[in-house]
């Protein structure tokens, strides 16, 4: 059976009520409300005058119950008993709960996994739980913590936090460079190109350095991971974003011969406004601190 919410009294008054019932004391009841004695008082007055019963008489300094005040004491001891109970449980999942993440499987792969050995040092009781996508995923609908998104930082009905820099770089393996750091635009003319069929950023940087993609001798993957994987077997030259491949560069599996120096696209923590759980505002500042 459906509720009837507008024969319902106010939550205010029935709370009132009910912390009276149990404390047998406007003045109890108000402390233990953080409200007036006043209040307390009108709102009980108010749910009397809603019912047409009388619930409580004054005894002394504190109050008694009417045989209809004790019936619907009990009433509200229950239903109020139920709902902390259900808050409690609530709070107990979420708090146990890891935290959602959505992110691409290639940011997961490349950028987060090295770092998260440091996070898990530091905070060994949070769970995390990653949810690799490609898409933008509605982090309200699908119930996510947060989640790290490639673009310029202005979605709408999130808070967006900078990263990590998404800048474009060329990048290539030791063994189809040889000794070579840098390349000229010729030399890299004539190498293997490891591309993505569509992905316009890609080929805008590209035409804009002075090459033309689908001239190059390419082979396209269209999976970020596959790519860089190719790339540092030496198949080919490989644009990337440099949070992507600045681990390959610093350990030496790829060689960056240019950059595109641009600030934005980026990488950028997305969250929705509002309280946060723990473990998320943990989570968060973590990963803030490794932008």
């Amino acid at each position: 059976m459906a509720t009837d919410w507008r024969s319902l009294p106010s939550l205010t008054a029935l709370r009132a009520f009910a912390a009276t019932a149990e404390l047998r004391s406007f003045s109890q009841a108000a402390r233990t409300l953080n409200v007036t004695h006043a209040a307390v008082a009108q709102q009980v007055r108010a749910l009397e005058d809603q019912l047409g019963r009388s619930l409580v008489q004054r005894d002394g300094r504190g109050v008694s119950l009417t045989a209809d005040g004790e019936q619907l004491a009990e009433a509200l001891g229950e239903g109020f008993g139920a709902m902390l109970r259900g808050v409690e449980a609530l709070k107990t999942g979420e708090a146990d709960r890891p935290v959602r993440v959505t992110l691409t499987a290639s940011f997961a792969a490349q950028w987060l996994m090295p770092r998260l050995k440091d996070f898990w040092t530091k905070h060994p009781d949070i769970g995390l739980s990653m949810h690799p996508d490609n898409r933008v995923v509605d982090i309200h609908r699908e119930r996510m913590d947060l989640g790290i998104r490639y673009g310029n930082g202005d979605w709408a009905g999130v808070e967006s936090t900078y990263l990590a820099s998404a800048q474009l770089v060329i990048a290539g393996a030791p063994s189809l460079m040889g000794d070579k750091d840098t390349l000229t635009l010729d030399e890299m003319r004539e190498m293997d190109w490891i591309l993505s069929r569509t992905w316009p950023e890609q080929d805008a940087y590209l035409r804009k350095l002075g090459l033309e993609p689908d001239t190059l001798s390419r082979t396209d993957i269209g999976n970020e991971e596959l790519a860089i994987a190719a790339a540092r077997q030496g198949l080919g030259l490989v644009v990337e974003s440099i949070a992507l491949v600045a681990s390959d560069a610093s350990e030496g599996r790829l060689r960056i011969v240019h950059d595109s120096r641009e600030k934005l696209p980026a990488y950028f923590v997305v969250t929705l406004p509002g309280p946060k759980r723990a473990a998320a505002r943990a989570f968060l500042k973590w990963l803030k601190s490794q932008s």
